[in-house]
C-alpha cells in the first residue's frame, strides 16, 4: 500500500515539472579578418580597428579562438610590449593600444619583423 502511494506521489510529482524549452541555437563561428584598418568581425558588422585597448581584443579573440601564443618581442618596434598569436593571426600590442596585425606574407600597422 504505502509502495503504491509512493509511486502515486511520484507520478504526480513529474506531472508538475516543466517540459525542457527549444535548446538554444548553437553559435555561429565568427572569422576575424584582417583588413586595412584592423579586424573585420564576420559574419556581424562588428569590427576590432587599431587603437582599440588590449584589454577588449585580447579576451574577444580568445573567446572566440582559443588561448594565444605568447610570442617574443625580438624584432619588435619601439613601443611594442605584447605580440599574441592564434593559430596564423599575429597581433601586435602597445600598453595601450591594438597596433598591428601580421598573418602569413600580408599585414598592416605596426609589426615585428
Amino acid at each position: 500500500m504505502r509502495l503504491l502511494a509512493g509511486l502515486m506521489g511520484l507520478a504526480l510529482l513529474s506531472a508538475c515539472v516543466q517540459p525542457s524549452g527549444p535548446t538554444p541555437a548553437s553559435r555561429q563561428a565568427v572569422s576575424f579578418v584582417p583588413d586595412a584598418q584592423g579586424l573585420a568581425v564576420l559574419p556581424s558588422n562588428q569590427r576590432v580597428d587599431f587603437g582599440r585597448s588590449p584589454k577588449g581584443v585580447i579576451p574577444a579573440l580568445t573567446r572566440e579562438l582559443g588561448r594565444p601564443t605568447t610570442l617574443p618581442l625580438t624584432g619588435c618596434p619601439t613601443g611594442i610590449t605584447q605580440r599574441l598569436r592564434w593559430a596564423e593571426l599575429e597581433l601586435s600590442f602597445t600598453a595601450e593600444r591594438f597596433v598591428g596585425w601580421k598573418r602569413g606574407a600580408d599585414q598592416r600597422g605596426r609589426v615585428c619583423a
